[in-house]
């Protein structure tokens, strides 16, 4: 049973490094430096789970309702306020976006009910109801979850026309986190692999793994989400932290490609998918690189404006002030 129980350890502790690798970064304080860029608001108001993306405790959405609002879904708390700078690259090309906050340790099922809602109450004071919802890697989970046909679901997302992009999402399943829904390895350790799972990842450990029902059967998205762009990761052999000679010490491998596909998500007729040779962090950026991949591929599909040839210096000051200011 010791024996039998260190291992298990070692599991849980592999899947807090795979899924929620740690990163010193949480939310910006700072204003977005655009802010001039963005349209003019004409509308103010609070929505439950969504807030400005500089500081998930700003909650009042200054809103132009004639333009498309993006909704950025972070992952747990490896890459969540790297991923939320997105919002200022947005912000120089003159497009909106907030932030939704949930609990990354709760079910997902609990946050994509609550994306859901915050969805509906979003498009109810846009005039021309265009939303482009992006998360990554758990928040791409919690983000199509959000959007599927559930007709008994009350809080359901309505007729809005929606494109969603979720890069580095583990749809197949978080393979570090199978023990946490075995059967057999409960049962071994007299019902010890529950308590310690909910310990290390939350109460969301029951809807990670491969058989679980979140994963096995993901559901159809609704009819008014116009297309679901998929970026994979290929994140074999990557780097997350260099030393000063340059040699990796931490590599940025946390999903493998398998673990990013699955069958019922992958056939929709709305979904692409496109690899990308980057690490799961790297991605979105951190303070070694700027996400200019993930920028790239997201102007190649017309959801973020493409840069003028003259402001093309303007912006490369700009990620350089983002991503690599501690």
């Amino acid at each position: 049973m010791n024996l039998l129980l260190k291992v298990h350890m070692l599991v849980v502790i592999s899947l807090l490094i795979g899924a929620c690798a740690p990163n010193k970064t949480t939310y910006s304080d700072l204003p977005l430096s655009n802010i001039n860029r963005l349209p003019n608001p004409d509308v103010t108001t609070r929505i439950t789970s969504l807030s400005n993306c500089t500081s998930k405790d700003s909650d009042q959405l200054n809103l132009n309702s004639q333009e498309p609002v993006t909704v950025i879904v972070h992952g747990c708390f490896a890459s969540a306020g790297m991923f939320r700078k997105l919002a200022d690259v947005y912000a120089f090309h003159s497009q909106q976006t907030v932030c939704f906050n949930y609990d990354d340790r709760e079910r997902l099922t609990s946050g994509a009910a609550a994306l859901s809602k915050a969805l509906k109450e979003l498009s109810s004071v846009l005039q021309h109801p265009k939303i482009v919802v992006i998360g990554h890697s758990q928040g791409g989970l919690i983000a199509r979850r959000a959007l599927i046909d559930e007709p008994s679901n009350s809080t359901a997302v309505g007729d809005i026309e929606i494109d969603l992009v979720t890069i580095s999402t583990p749809f197949g399943g978080i393979e570090a986190a199978d023990h946490c829904g075995s059967t057999t390895l409960a049962w071994l350790s007299l019902g010890l692999t529950k308590p310690i799972c909910q310990l290390i990842t939350g109460r969301k450990y029951r809807d990670i793994t491969a058989n679980s029902g979140f994963i096995s059967r993901p559901g159809n998205l609704k009819h008014s989400v116009n297309r679901h762009f998929k970026i994979i990761t290929d994140e074999a052999n990557t780097c997350r932290v260099h030393n000063n000679q340059g040699t990796c010490i931490e590599d940025d491998f946390v999903f493998s490609l398998d673990e990013q596909n699955q069958r019922v998500v992958d056939s929709q007729a709305v979904t692409t998918s496109q690899v990308v040779k980057a690490g799961h962090v790297e991605i979105v950026g951190d303070l070694e690189t700027v996400p200019t991949k993930l920028i790239g591929l997201l102007q190649q599909q017309g959801l973020l404006r493409s840069t003028p040839p003259q402001s093309q210096g303007e912006l490369t000051k700009l990620l350089e002030d983002i991503y690599f200011s501690p």
